[in-house]
């Protein structure tokens, strides 16, 4: 398809998806809210995070004019101080590839903000006609060359993230000796400079390093979501009246990245049902580490645990949540959680049912579905259009998973394991008490934190400590408090027309969701029993839902239950083969919990805004992912 009719498909696309209303200050105004509303437990919040991230006199009427929402895909808890490094990179690198890079002509950046140690992000309102128009021209000469030379520019995308993760996990991160070794004195190998100055280069190298993986991480995902969205609004048109959800079956089925850590297990499970002494020991009821120790003493055992040590780099690299906090841990040192998908998928395959994802029958359904709608077409102009817009957005659209596994769950728990090595260096060296401590502090605070460390240790015997461990328990206590606050969903004018492709299409963030946030405000457990949100994935089911908030609460997952939560992330991905249905706060057709529920078959309504809100783990729930609408049946009785 030519740029420039992609140029003109995306805004028609936005608008029908954006709409516009007229502002209203439904949520609390930001500056106010921000200085009257955060409770007296979260004293001292700000000093965690960069001035700059803050509602202000300085930016105020720009501020107050904006729509904000809580981050609930990449920030739904509080926000220890150097896990915000995420949210500062990819503030800049998704921003500036939506409109330096590729210049998409009504869409600008994504704003951010903290309140009380939560995120709240806004899609910045659009540029002036002049700009939009300079942004088309150059959007015309750049967005399709991607799509034509995929293949070979993710085959370099791959080899680039994968080198900068080579990178850091060489960055030597040394303990302070109490004198510096001979071998590194006269005569042998005396370079100049101690293990002080390799302290303070291992936190700038791996800044350094993240912030690279940050802008390699949005390469080609914005286009991705743009053609998606373009694709969107072509079938939209050409067949009004079809739904959300069966335009986003029309383009599943792929084989991407993250997928994989699943087919790997689905392996582990097939390799063990065929070996009934191991099959036993991992159906059992025990620990990970317990099974191990059964395993290397079991005919077999160390064969398929040597099968788990050859795909742990990159396979098993996936956040035991989503990737970006410190303390959710990943596969690697929380093994309970795929030892866990792995006892159900033996169990699976003792009843005779496939554990794998069927991409045949997946690809079969697509393209019968695809075929279906195409004879509806009447001119060859139009079929064109619609052949034009679909073979691009299948090309492109891979990327959206495959940057997932790769940066968020790869490339963040190397960067995970390199911090936490300089975490316990810092506790060597008596400035910390734990190597966890690190992480209250934000990415400007820690090289004054290892300078102070490293200074005291030149200046030799007996020079006192600077409070930082002190500080680090004080932070701890704030965020705790955070915890048991619940700020406001929103802030600011409800939005006019939503310009952003994320902002559409990850979030689902539009005039209509608003609406049913706005529901949310005042709404307490049993006062609404139907919530709206995106047909993300065809079909309906029944069942009884089962509420949860991480990972490590998918053991409690029983099969055939409604999934909600407030969003997905990879590691829940085995769990979605065992329920019925899957229900999200917030996510749009290209969330992760749309994404693999269209894979798996498997109902989904997202971005309801306030469904972990409304539903109680044992109500029995009706989900229609054809109409994107979810019904509470029956009320669990106490």
């Amino acid at each position: 398809m030519a740029a420039g009719r992609v140029a003109h498909l995306f805004r028609g696309a936005l608008a029908r998806k954006g709409g516009k209303v007229t502002p209203s200050n439904s949520f609390p105004n930001p500056s106010d809210y921000a200085a009257n509303e955060v409770p007296a437990q979260l004293a001292g919040w700000e000093e965690m995070y960069p001035g700059h991230f803050f509602f202000g006199e300085a930016r105020q009427e720009w501020e107050n004019r904006h729509f904000w929402y809580l981050d609930k895909i990449h920030a739904p808890y509080p926000m220890p101080p150097l896990d915000h490094i995420f949210q500062q990179a990819w503030q800049i690198s998704l921003s500036q590839h939506t409109t330096r890079i590729f210049c998409i002509p009504p869409a600008q950046g994504i704003a951010h903000r903290i309140v009380g140690c939560y995120q709240y992000i806004c899609a910045v309102e659009p540029p002036p006609e002049d700009v939009i128009g300079e942004k088309a021209a150059l959007f015309g000469a750049r967005a399709h060359y991607p799509v034509e030379h995929y293949d070979e520019l993710y085959h370099e995308w791959v080899e680039r993230i994968q080198e900068l993760g080579r990178q850091m996990k060489h960055i030597k991160v040394p303990e302070l000796p109490r004198y510096m070794p001979d071998s590194e004195i006269f005569p042998n190998d005396f370079r100049g400079y101690t293990a002080a100055y390799e302290l303070q280069e291992a936190f700038s190298r791996a800044v350094d390093a993240m912030y690279k993986g940050w802008q390699y991480h949005f390469n080609y995902l914005n286009l991705s979501y743009l053609y998606y969205l373009t694709f969107f609004g072509v079938a939209k048109t050409l067949f009004p009246g079809v739904s959300d959800s069966a335009v986003s079956k029309m383009v599943a089925g792929a084989e991407v990245s993250m997928f994989q850590p699943d087919a790997e297990l689905c392996k582990l499970a097939r390799m063990a049902h065929g070996s009934p002494s191991l099959a036993a020991v991992l159906k059992g009821d025990g620990s990970a580490a317990d099974k191990i120790g059964l395993l290397r003493e079991t005919p077999n055992g160390e064969a398929w645990l040597d099968q788990i040590d050859k795909i742990k780099d990159p396979w098993m690299h996936i956040s035991a949540g989503s990737g970006w906090y410190h303390y959710e841990g990943s596969w690697l040192n929380k093994l309970d959680i795929p030892f866990g998908y792995i006892k159900n998928y033996i169990e699976r395959l003792d009843k005779g049912e496939r554990i794998e994802r069927s991409l045949d029958e997946i690809s079969a359904a697509r393209d019968e579905l695809v075929t279906e709608y195409r004879r509806l077409i009447k001119t060859d102009e139009d079929r064109q259009s619609f052949d034009n817009a679909y073979s691009d957005t299948r090309i492109i659209y891979k990327y959206a998973e495959d940057h997932l596994f790769w940066v968020e769950h790869w490339f963040h728990t190397l960067w995970w394991e390199k911090t936490r090595e300089i975490g316990e260096a810092l506790v060597k060296a008596g400035s910390l008490k734990t190597a966890d401590d690190l992480f209250m502090f934000n990415r400007f605070e820690v090289p004054a934190l290892i300078e102070d460390t490293v200074t005291r240790w030149a200046l030799g015997e007996g020079v006192p400590v600077m409070p930082w461990a002190e500080t680090a328990a004080k932070r701890r206590g704030i965020l705790k408090a955070a915890a048991e606050w619940s700020p406001s969903p929103a802030l600011g004018q409800t939005p006019g027309e939503v310009a952003e492709p994320f902002t559409i299409m990850l979030w689902g963030i539009t005039t209509d969701k608003v609406t049913e946030w706005l529901k949310g405000t005042s709404v307490e457990p049993g006062d609404v029993n139907e919530i709206k949100g995106f047909a993300s994935s065809a079909g309906t089911a029944e069942g009884v839902a089962r509420v949860l908030s991480t990972a490590e609460e998918i053991a409690q997952l029983k099969d055939g239950e409604i999934l909600v939560c407030p969003s997905t992330n990879p590691s829940w991905g085995p769990a979605l083969g065992r329920v019925a249905a899957a229900v999200t706060d917030i996510g749009g057709l290209t969330s992760h919990a749309a994404i693999v529920s269209r894979e798996y078959g498997l109902p989904a309504v997202t971005g309801t805004g306030l469904a972990t809100k409304v539903i109680n783990t044992g109500d029995r729930v009706r989900v229609d992912g054809d109409n994107g609408v979810v019904t509470v049946v029956e009320r669990a009785t106490a």
